[in-house]
Parts: structure tokens; sequence; C-alpha cells
């Protein structure tokens, strides 16, 4: 593209800035349309870099070269069809900024999990002495990183960010799990796992996979020499040539029949059987890279994980909280219920996605004592879990009361776990606003 096309960025949020202001460095003649308001913050580094903005839509939009697109625009959004009706070029975020890095790129997606295997793999990275950048939707824009060398940058992608993906090309794949997920936006569940497959499909020829094992039937045909799935058991017959086992207290690497472990489960510090997963998939891209193993081993304790997930808050009287805000589908909500210890009491609710509660309330019932509701879903959920035949139910007018109804019902040994399984949008602005929320009303009980 030449330098002097004019290009609208479409989305004025952190990405959104971060990507006007890479193409305004690059030289492009830069303008950014925002669907709502920009917040102040955004409007001072607009202003400072000479970038005008609208708020709201307007033909303006289309007095472009190249359309850009920020992270979270979906295809059926108005500006976005007009810009096609007209032929303008469209470029989604990763697109745009992947020639601009320096350095090996290692794609990490997935329904859940994504956010700490990315952080994790950093992590490890960075304590075998290399410069790493830990970018993309875990919240540190990529476009930040153009142009600055590093060794690695260790990207988190969303459905949205991979849908728009066409030309980037990573040097290791991870693929966490795949669930149903964001099928407000998808419209379709095999629309997102499309989108997320794209993360295999544009991988480089010569790079591996790491996925979960029951993500396989949802990506497209791949190299198995160059792929490693997670399994859960050496006696899980699976026809796979490289396999990481999370056998018993330990995670083994399997290449070609050969076993070497990872790490013992006792090395971890975060909280949740499906970290141990995790990690092991971060541990198995270290040595794939072909950095040091052993030291990597040596930073697993010192990783206290990402706030919001699995994020263990403080014991009271006895009783565990846990702050799993980012729990914002079911298939989270189940995992943290599954891979938690310990008798619970679970708060669910917020704003839904549009998924049956089907296996929630299964897992409610079978890993929770009691379950506080709220938010504009409570309705649906209680109808699953009565459906279920779980009735030890209560709702709460909002997250104060939720949390007291939670603490009197559990006893010593205990957990009280927020896992909405929705987004947070009826009650706050986003899911760490809900976590954080939490986290003090849990610091005030006495």
């Amino acid at each position: 593209m030449k330098c002097r096309e004019r290009v609208t960025v479409v989305g004025g949020g952190v990405s959104g800035t971060a990507l006007a202001l890479l193409a305004k460095k690059i030289g492009h003649p830069v303008f950014v349309s925002e669907k709502d308001k920009l917040s102040p913050e955004r409007k001072g580094l607009l202003a400072n870099a000479g970038i005008p903005w609208e708020e709201g839509h307007s033909e303006r939009a289309l007095q472009a070269d190249l359309m850009l697109l920020s992270s979270g625009i979906p295809p059926y959004a108005p500006l976005v069809l007009a810009a096609q009706r007209q032929g303008i070029p469209i470029i989604g975020e990763v697109d745009f900024v992947a020639p601009h890095l320096r350095g090996r790129t290692i794609g990490v997606t997935g329904s859940n999990g994504k956010s700490t295997t990315t952080a994790l793999l950093g992590h490890l990275l960075a304590a075998c002495d290399l410069k790493v950048a830990v970018a993309g939707n875990i919240g540190n824009p990529l476009a930040d990183f153009a142009f600055n060398p590093y060794d690695y940058i260790v990207i988190e992608l969303s459905s949205f960010q991979l849908h728009w993906s066409r030309a980037f090309h990573a040097d290791l794949a991870i693929v966490t799990n795949l669930k149903p997920d964001h099928l407000n936006w998808h419209g379709s569940a095999v629309s997102y796992f499309c989108a997320k497959g794209h993360l295999v499909e544009l991988k480089k020829p010569s790079a591996w996979l790491i996925s979960q094992a029951e993500a396989l039937k949802f990506l497209p045909p791949c190299d198995l020499k160059r792929a490693i799935f997670t399994v859960r058991s050496e006696r899980e017959e699976m026809d796979l040539p490289n396999r990481i086992i999370l056998g018993e207290g330990a995670a083994l690497l399997e290449r070609e029949g050969k076993k070497a472990e990872l790490f013992a489960f006792r090395d971890l510090a975060i909280l949740g059987r499906h970290n141990v997963e995790n990690a092991a998939m971060a541990m198995t891209a270290v040595a794939l890279l072909g950095e040091d193993l052993s030291r990597a081993r040596g930073a697993l304790a010192s990783f206290k994980g990402l706030p919001h997930r699995c994020e263990e808050v403080t014991r009271k009287r006895g009783v565990l909280f846990v702050n799993d805000s980012k729990g914002t589908n079911v298939a989270a909500a189940v995992t943290a219920l599954r891979s938690l210890s310990g008798k619970k009491v679970v708060i669910l609710g917020g704003r839904g996605k549009g998924e049956s509660y089907e296996l929630l309330a299964k897992a409610v019932a079978e890993e929770a004592k009691a379950a506080v509701l709220l938010g504009e879903e409570r309705e649906e959920i209680a109808k699953a879990l009565k459906s279920a035949g779980f009735t030890a139910l209560c709702f709460a007018a909002d997250m104060g009361e939720a949390v007291k109804y939670a603490y009197n019902i559990a006893r010593p040994g205990d957990v009280v776990l927020l896992s909405p399984a929705c987004t947070s949008w009826d009650m706050y602005d986003n899911f760490e606003e809900r976590g954080n929320h939490f986290k003090q009303l849990v610091s005030e009980l006495t």
C-alpha cells in the first residue's frame, strides 16, 4: 500500500487509536470514525498526533482509499457494508500491523484460557532472558509493538480479529480450546469456529500447532506431524504422533514415542485444573521454540495468574473467594466449576450471549451446593437449573446482595465462586469493573 493512501480507522477505542497512530507514523493521512463517544484520553492522543475524528459515523468516513477496522468491528456494521459497496478495500487490525512486527510471532487463540496462556508464555520466555512482547486481545494493542525488535511477540487473538485475518502468518500457533461463543457477533457456531480456524490455516507451513485434542474436530485439516495435542492420560486412545499428556501429578511431552516431563503440577501457583493444561501448552511452546526448558520450569511458580480469571481473592472464616469475572460464557463457568476443588457457592448471571444453559445447569448440579443468581439472565438460568433438578438457588438484586447471600450460605472449606457465564453489560461497563466490585465487597465482609 502507498503511504499517501487515505485511511479511515473504524473504532476509536484502545486498539483503534493505536492503529491510527501507527498509520500516521507510516505516512498515511488518517481519519478516525467512532460510532459512539471517544474518551477524553483518546481525543487527547489523536489531537496530539494531528489526527481528525468524528463521533457518530458519517459520509466523511467513506472518503478513503483504505478502511482499517479496529478489534471487534463486525462484518455487518453499516459503515463496513457501505465501504464494500463503494469498493473501498478493508483490512483488519492484525493484517495491517503484521508486516511491521520485528520478531518471531506466536498466535494464541481459543474460547477460554487464551489470555492466561498468552501471559504465561510471555512470562516463561522472558525468564529465558529473551526480549518478549505480550500483545493483542490481552489488552496491549498490537500496533504499539510495531517496528520494535523482539525475540518473540506473543499475540492473543480473538475470533473478531481472526475473522478479518488473511495475511498474518504465525511462527507457532496455539489453540487452547473451542466452545461456542460470541454467537451474536458471528451468527452461528460454525462461523465462530471458522474464524478461530484461520489461525491454523494462516500459520507458516513449518510452524507447529499446539491444541487441545477436543478442538481438533472444529479445526481445518493440518499436518499432524507438526501438531501436538493435549490428552488426559497416557491410556487415552488417540492416533496422534505427538501428545501433551496431563498425567498423574505431572505434564509430559511425547514426540514420536519419546517422553519428557514438562513440569510437576505442584510447580504451579495458579488455581484450577484447567490452568494445568494452559501451562502445559505454554511449556510445550518453549520446548518447540528450542528455548531453555529448565529455566522456564523454574519460572512457573512466580506466575500468579491474571486478574478476574479464577483469581484467588482471600479467605474469610475458612471460605475461599474466587473471582472469575472473565467467565463470560457457559464454557468458562463450567470449566471454573469443574476445575476448583471443594463445595461451591456460585454467583451467576448478567447479560446473556444467546447460549443454552443446559450444560451450565448440569455442572452446577454436580459441583455446587448453592447458586446465587443476578442480572438480566437470572430467570433463564433459574429455569435451566430447576430443569436439571437443582433447587438450591436464590435471587439477588445486585452484586452486594449476591456476595452477602453467598457468604451466609458458605461454610468453612467451601468456595464462593463468581463465574457469571454472562457478560457484565447489564450492570457494569466491563468484566474488570464487575470483578473489582466483587473483590471490594468481599474485602468489606466481616
